[in-house]
């Protein structure tokens, strides 16, 4: 693939600011200036370092975010930033999207891509893709809260009752809780449900992907191979 469409694939502006870059020596391979936009380069491994950054080549993006409080995941948020802006231009330039949502007030890990199919089947109820979430409550936890969200909780505006996949109290007021769901504020409402309040609400884990320790608040990394098609 010529470099000039690698680089407009991988989110760096349009084919002429591509093409700048590399005239400007900003882009280089292997410790090599690049100087041909239409030079032609295997994308299979490659590494490219661009205004000093080391960027991979992906054809569809994958990334992990830590994501903190106090962002929301939306491309037009109303009352905070979007959690788009922790994201460095290029993969906002690619159009990357949050894979299902995270409340404003929820911590963790946040999966984006460009993928729509993707975005899709890891949404999708019917795929039931396990999500890990530490709950910290407000008060200590009833002896039956674990067994009820195990069978089943009747949110407030739905007959069916909800159950999580797995739970686990962990302290008075910790419970780990594991959805296939994705309703509008299911884990709240499910606490609720049984006679107590979030206060703090972190997702630990989405599918096999677990988020690492040293992944701060903030900062992202790439996911590649997963999931296997």
């Amino acid at each position: 693939m010529k470099l000039q469409q690698i680089l407009f694939s991988q989110g760096f502006g349009t084919r002429r600011a591509c093409a700048g870059l590399v005239y400007a020596g900003l882009v280089r391979h292997a410790g090599r200036e690049l100087d041909d936009p239409d030079e032609d380069l295997p994308t299979e491994g490659l590494v490219l370092n661009v205004e000093g950054r080391d960027w991979p080549f992906h054809a569809q993006a994958l990334v992990m975010l830590h994501k903190p409080a106090g962002y929301e995941c939306s491309q037009k948020p109303k009352h905070h930033p979007s959690v788009l802006t922790l994201l460095p231009p290029p993969l906002r330039q690619r159009g990357v999207q949050p894979i299902g949502r995270l409340d404003e007030d929820t911590t963790g890990l946040l999966l984006l891509t460009e993928d729509g199919r993707l975005i899709h089947k890891l949404t999708s109820p019917k795929h039931h893709v396990p999500k890990v979430y530490e709950v910290t409550c407000k008060h200590p936890l009833a002896a039956d809260a674990v067994p009820r969200l195990l069978a089943g909780v009747v949110l407030d505006d739905d007959p069916a009752p909800v159950a999580a996949a797995a739970c686990e109290q962990v302290d008075d007021t910790h419970l780990r809780l594991t959805l296939t769901e994705g309703k509008y504020h299911q884990v709240k409402r499910m606490i609720a449900a049984v006679g107590n309040r979030v206060e703090a609400l972190h997702r630990s884990r989405f599918g096999p992907l677990v988020l690492p320790a040293d992944l701060a608040p903030g900062q992202w990394c790439w996911i590649p191979g997963w999931p296997a098609e």
